[in-house]
């Protein structure tokens, strides 16, 4: 039986790269999406390569950020802002909003949801 990784089912590195930008699109022009944008510098570029990075290997594909930066340490990473429910929120209903946009199949979305949610909640340094 032949398995396939995530990174396979989404599309490869084109489907990863999509999904990158459309999430740091909504983040920089949806209004719900203020909060997790103040948190980013001015220029998102930065912060979409590293995701695009971080998602390959995580979805099983090219470990591309570690291989640039070492561990992800994402907790770490996370750590000199301020992430409550609020901030979790709103970067998981990003995500949702630009998996649907680019068209990740409905199976494979709530099974990444369901990781995205876990991993997000996970960075929270804060209550509420």
């Amino acid at each position: 039986m032949e398995t396939t990784t995530t990174y396979e089912q989404i599309g490869g590195a084109a489907a990863v790269g999509k999904l990158c930008d459309r999430f740091y699109e909504l983040m920089d022009t949806t209004p719900q999406f203020q909060g997790i944008r103040a948190m980013h510098p001015a220029s998102l570029a930065g912060s979409r390569d590293k995701l695009y990075m971080f998602l390959s290997g995580w979805m099983g594909g090219p470990d591309l950020f570690v291989e640039k930066y070492g561990h992800p340490r994402l907790r770490g990473r996370h750590m000199p802002f301020e992430i409550g429910l609020a901030e979790r929120d709103q970067w998981v209903a990003c995500m949702v909003l630009a998996m649907d946009d680019v068209g990740i199949d409905q199976g494979l979305s709530k099974k990444l949801l369901d990781n995205f949610f876990h991993t997000a909640d996970f960075m929270r340094n804060k209550e509420g």
